[in-house]
């Protein structure tokens, strides 16, 4: 069984996407699970994982239901505010809602936020540590600036499982793999940690990537994470800026052609079933 790890829905005439911008124009309209499923069936992917998008308890109590609704959506990543001091009774009231069985993970746009250290806060960590209380995932969304606070934060909270979304966003388009490289396979010594081969062709250039050019960033996760701790996704609707849903997966196929029909296996569903108890 495929898994999609990283997808999203979205729908900007209903609520607010601030980050959707003029640059991203052609993806700034609604996606919703009707509009994924045809694509999951001619790619011949059987579950998912959606992925907030907004930092809001209103979109993470509606990707729940959603969750409910659609049968393929076999898990939600949400948002929850980590400083709140009540966000384990939060955690707790979203798991006994609508959908909430399906909530296997917690994330936060860190990337976004000014401070580089922003995970070392006492108030976030205390938040990340009852996310993993709960028995949930932590989702990183972050570049090479966040990846030394990950790290210290991995060897902080080594009870929580942690997924680096999209390889941490390595500079492909500008074929700049330092000092990715060498902060990645930091982070890559901490067992508690997994990563997702996803959004990755919107790294690269949207309009004349080849899978080539994703190899060198590829290979490095794999060698530093092996095939067991790498998970894939396909970051749709977002990967539309560059590839269609099967361009994205065809690509990830011939990325991993190489490893065994077992790593392929860990790459395109097991350990994502693992990792989010799915």
């Amino acid at each position: 069984m495929i898994v999609d790890a990283h997808h999203h829905v979205w729908d900007p005439a209903a609520a607010e996407c601030p980050w959707l911008t003029d640059e991203l124009a052609v993806i700034r309209r609604r996606f919703g699970p009707d509009d994924l499923e045809p694509e999951l069936a001619a790619a011949g992917v059987e579950a998912t994982i959606v992925v907030q998008t907004r930092s809001s308890l209103v979109e993470s109590r509606e990707l729940l239901a959603m969750a409910e609704a659609w049968p393929f959506i076999r898990g939600v990543i949400g948002w929850v505010d980590l400083t709140d001091p009540a966000v384990a009774d939060v955690i707790a009231e979203l798991r006994a809602g609508p959908g909430g069985e399906r909530l296997v993970g917690i994330r936060h746009q860190v990337h976004d936020e000014p401070d580089a250290a922003w995970l070392a806060r006492p108030d976030v960590r205390r938040g990340i540590g009852a996310v993993g209380a709960a028995g949930l995932a932590y989702d990183l969304l972050v570049r090479s600036r966040e990846l030394p606070a990950v790290l210290d934060l991995g060897r902080s909270l080594g009870d929580v499982r942690f997924v680096v979304d999209h390889l941490a966003k390595p500079l492909i388009r500008a074929a700049t793999i330092e000092p990715w490289s060498t902060l990645i396979g930091e982070v890559a010594t901490l067992d508690n940690v997994t990563c997702k081969l996803s959004g990755l062709v919107t790294e690269a250039n949207w309009g004349s990537w080849q899978v080539n050019d994703l190899r060198p960033w590829v290979e490095r996760a794999f060698h530093v994470f092996g095939a067991g701790r790498l998970i894939f996704g396909s970051d749709w609707p977002v990967c539309l800026l560059a590839a269609g849903y099967g361009e994205v997966l065809d690509a990830a196929h011939h990325l991993t052609a190489e490893l065994s029909a077992t790593e392929r296996s860990a790459v395109f569903g097991a350990t994502a079933a693992t990792v989010y108890s799915l």
